[in-house]
Parts: C-alpha cells; structure tokens; sequence
C-alpha cells in the first residue's frame, strides 16, 4: 500500500523542487518534497477556500490544522501582517518545509510551526481554524479536525472547511450545524465546498 502523507514521519525517498504561485496577488515561493499533500501545485481545494475566507473574524491568532508546506498560514500571514499564526502538521517533512517556507517568504516571525496529530500539540484558542483535511487519512480524522474545533476557539471565532461533494461534504456540513449551531456553504466551486462555522453563545440567540 502506497504510503499517504498523513504520516509522522514519511519514508519516501526525498525530492524536493522549489517553485512560485501566486496567491492574494502576492508571489510565494514554496518548497516542496515527496512525502507531502499536492507537493506540485497549490491545490484547488485550498486555493478556492482561501479566497473564500471571510476575514472579519475576531483579535487572537488563527489556526492552520493540517498545514502541509504551509500555504495557508503563509499567504493570509502576507495579507493579515498583524496577526499570529499557528501551522499546525503530523508530518514531519511537512513540518520543516513550512519553516523554511515561512522563512523564505518573510514571515516566519508570524507563524508558529507545531507537528501535531489533530489538536495534539495545539493549546490555547483561535480567532479562526482552516482546515484542508487529510480525507485519505479516513473519515476519524476528519471529524476529529471539525470537532475539535469547538475547544479551540474564541467567542464569535470560525471554522473555515473545504471538502469536496463526493468526499464527505453533505456529511461535514451537517456536522457542523450540529456543533456550531449555524453552518453555511459560503463558496462552492467544481465540486469543493467551503464550509464556515462560528462559535459562540450569542452566535444564534
């Protein structure tokens, strides 16, 4: 069985590539190896949640659970300079990457890097979580990353998801109204759906 990357710590033989993308308009260089989640590209699932991500969230840092290499946590650390970031990743390999890409891309004084299963590793609470989810790594870990996430947040914070239709979405998305209180699709696109929570006592009041 071909080893996935939702592994700590990844056996496949190394090979590394360094390339651009473009995110918020902003040119990133990323480093990537084997081992690691869409090691060529940005993937369409996080490019379309990114976009979609409603940044009127409230003060305190923000979340990225299951951070790969880190596009996440650094393309919004580009476009939200006054806020921490906490990159959270079981895998190894990854964990060094977004190290060494937040360095590259010059915020490394923003993201914090933790190699974490789920929530292991992760203390405090957050004016939002993103999460790509590791679907390959079975339905679990998916609900372990959506449910946990009522721990870690702040009054008012978000939970920001993106699953696709035939991965779990109608399922994730019922979830979260279960916990939450509220969910809504705020963005649908080829099949990915984005999936926004936010907690708080008031929220539905």
């Amino acid at each position: 069985m071909a080893e996935h990357y939702y592994t700590a710590n990844p056996t496949t033989a190394h090979d590394e590539h360094t390339w651009t993308f473009t995110l918020f308009d902003k040119q990133l260089t990323f480093t990537t190896d084997a081992g690691v989640f869409s090691k060529g590209t940005v993937d369409y699932g996080t490019r379309t949640m990114l976009m979609a991500f409603n940044q009127d969230i409230p003060a305190g840092k923000i979340l990225d659970l299951g951070a790969g290499y880190g596009p996440v946590a650094i393309s919004l650390a580009k476009v939200m300079p006054e806020r921490e970031f906490v990159a959270a990743e079981i895998n190894a390999r990854a964990v060094e990457l977004v190290a060494r890409n937040a360095e590259q891309n010059h915020v490394a004084q923003q993201i914090s890097v933790r190699q974490s299963d789920r929530y292991e590793q992760v203390s405090g609470k957050f004016a939002a979580i993103l999460t790509n989810p590791p679907v390959r790594a079975g339905k679990q870990i998916v609900t372990d990353m959506i449910a946990g996430a009522v721990d870690h947040l702040v009054d008012g914070g978000t939970l920001t998801v993106v699953l696709q239709k035939k991965q779990g979405a109608p399922s994730a998305k019922k979830l979260m109204a279960e916990l939450f209180g509220n969910v809504q699709t705020i963005a649908k696109d080829k099949g990915y759906y984005i999936l926004e929570s936010r907690y708080g006592s008031t929220i539905n009041s």
